[in-house]
């Protein structure tokens, strides 16, 4: 019985502890936490001491010596082996939640670039306004107009409409087989597509050429001289093939996981369809009316615009769905991420429609000007001049952007900052900068549109030869432009694979090709460095 009494004392101590709190509570007084949490270790270390006594008055004495302030610290010898909390850490409760860091919400429901959005918007009124005019004065002219007039309307539609309808249809058939292509064989690809352009670009300008007329040389001579810089083009990259497939190929793993990815393209080039046929007839329209080559200038820049943001409409939907996927580990809705695209963030797309071609095409004059940098001083300031221009144009506007735009709703130069400074940050730039998988979609759309020149110049040249370069060209563009929407799907899927790695490298999705040939280029720069001088400094020095 000397061993139950204070479990007897103790258990009657407990209840009135939990008595008073009841009357608190009942009182309206709110109880503290800390009390409660002491009424609860009081009842823990009380049924732990009855359990020890059934073993012996050691175990007694042990539980005896606990300290006071935190029953888990033992006293020895008057002093405890932990030190004492300070008053401001015991007041504390200790279930006070820890503040965590924000994080950029990926939800945001702001419109981006609203500048941007209303320009396209306001061009997509008057051009709608435009066609629509022109469509209406070619079915006047057909009506109302002189015979003569009317037998040039029909023949223009005869010869016209059908080749430009071809044209369109086939280039979309193009289309989705370049990109199935690419995402079943791309090990097999990327040389092929390098290659075929060069072979495809120069059969196409020989065709022209062969039809011996003033405006079919031209254009065919400026087929073969893109052709040759083709062709050198994929005498250069031929080393860095082998790291593009590489990336390509694990890019795309994670597309097979969203069955209805590629529905985004599907109504992009449905409607693109539609308005380029609309288009044509603007064209035939145009050909009977004032200022026919300022009219259909304007036109084709306003179609090249166009079916620039409808590519990067599917370039947002597609970068928003694979890079949660990667940051996040979310399976995405590609219906709800193109609703977003298409509301929220067109304004960047509009945007960046007009600043990512023009980068482009910089990036490839900089790039040639700088295999001339050693021959003289002249193409060696030239060089470095136009290599700052580059860093500031990339800077605040570059490609990459799409990714951080699509998963973060930032407007398109504060996404381009970001995404440049992830790039810095991880010591990327030189491997997003030899990238070549832009080019390569580039390429595509060069072979569908050779392809379509091919088919439509030999069909014109049968029926009506004098409006075989015309149709040339028009096929030519409508090639690129709906392969180019296409070819989107993996260029995004690239895109989203570099920016969320220099995001978050340690994730598990991500394997070391990134890392591996980091460490190949620096040991390449430290074994054969190649100064970027003049060959008349290095002289002098030597």
């Amino acid at each position: 019985m000397g061993a139950a009494e204070p479990v007897v004392e103790r258990e009657s101590e407990r209840r009135e502890e939990e008595e008073e709190g009841n009357e608190r509570k009942e009182e309206g007084g709110d109880v503290d936490k800390g009390e409660v949490l002491g009424v609860q270790e009081k009842v823990i270390d009380s049924s732990n001491f009855d359990v020890n006594n059934q073993f012996g008055g050691s175990h007694v004495a042990m539980m005896q010596r606990l300290n006071p302030t935190n029953p888990l610290r033992i006293v020895i010898g008057g002093s405890s082996r932990m030190p004492t909390p300070s008053p401001s850490q015991t007041s504390l409760p200790r279930s006070a939640p820890i503040r965590q860091p924000s994080q950029t919400t990926l939800n945001s429901r702001r419109y981006t670039n609203k500048i941007s959005l209303f320009l396209f918007v306001f061009h997509m009124v008057a051009a709608v306004g435009l066609v629509s005019f022109l469509i209406f004065k070619g079915i006047q002219g057909l009506i109302e107009a002189s015979e003569s007039f009317k037998r040039k309307e029909r023949r223009i539609l005869k010869f016209y409409l059908p080749q430009v309808e071809t044209a369109s249809l086939l280039s979309i058939t193009l289309a989705f087989v370049w990109q199935k292509a690419v995402r079943q064989w791309p090990r097999i690809m990327v040389p092929f597509i390098l290659w075929s352009s060069f072979i495809l670009s120069l059969s196409a300008g020989i065709l022209l050429i062969c039809f011996q007329r003033a405006s079919t040389d031209g254009v065919g001579v400026c087929l073969i001289a893109f052709a040759i810089g083709n062709g050198l083009y994929a005498c250069w990259v031929t080393q860095r093939i082998g790291f593009c497939t590489e990336i390509l190929i694990k890019s795309l793993e994670p597309v097979p996981k969203f069955g209805d990815l590629n529905q985004p393209t599907y109504w992009m080039l449905g409607v693109g369809f539609l308005w380029m046929s609309l288009w044509i007839l603007a064209v035939i329209g145009a050909m009977n009316f004032y200022f026919t080559p300022l009219v259909i200038t304007v036109l084709v820049l306003s179609l090249a615009w166009t079916a620039e943001v409808m590519r990067n409409i599917v370039n947002l939907t597609v970068s928003r769905v694979i890079a949660l996927y990667y940051l996040r580990g979310m399976q995405s809705i590609p219906q709800n991420c193109f609703q977003r695209a298409f509301t929220q963030n067109l304004g960047s797309a509009c945007l960046g429609s007009l600043f990512v071609p023009t980068i482009e095409a910089l990036r490839v004059v900089v790039r040639g000007l700088n295999l001339l940098e050693g021959e003289d001083e002249f193409m060696f300031s030239c060089a470095h001049c136009c290599l700052n221009v580059m860093q500031s144009i990339f800077r605040y506007g570059n490609s990459w952007a799409f990714v951080q735009v699509a998963t973060y709703g930032k407007g398109f130069v504060q996404a381009s900052q970001d995404t440049w400074q992830l790039f810095v940050r991880q010591g990327m730039e030189s491997i997003v900068d030899s990238d070549i998988t832009s080019s390569i979609c580039f390429l595509t759309g060069v072979c569908s549109g050779s392809i379509c020149v091919i088919v439509v110049a030999a069909w014109t040249a049968r029926v009506h030869q004098t409006f075989t370069a015309t149709l040339s060209l028009l096929s030519f563009f409508i090639g690129y432009l709906m392969t180019r929407i296409a070819m989107a799907v993996p260029h995004a899927c690239v895109s989203c694979y570099y920016v969320c790695y220099a995001e978050n490298p340690s994730n598990i999705l991500f394997d070391k090709t990134i890392q591996d040939h980091q460490r190949m280029m620096a040991d390449r720069g430290v074994a054969a460095a190649t100064p970027r001088v003049p060959r008349r400094f290095s002289a002098a020095e030597a």
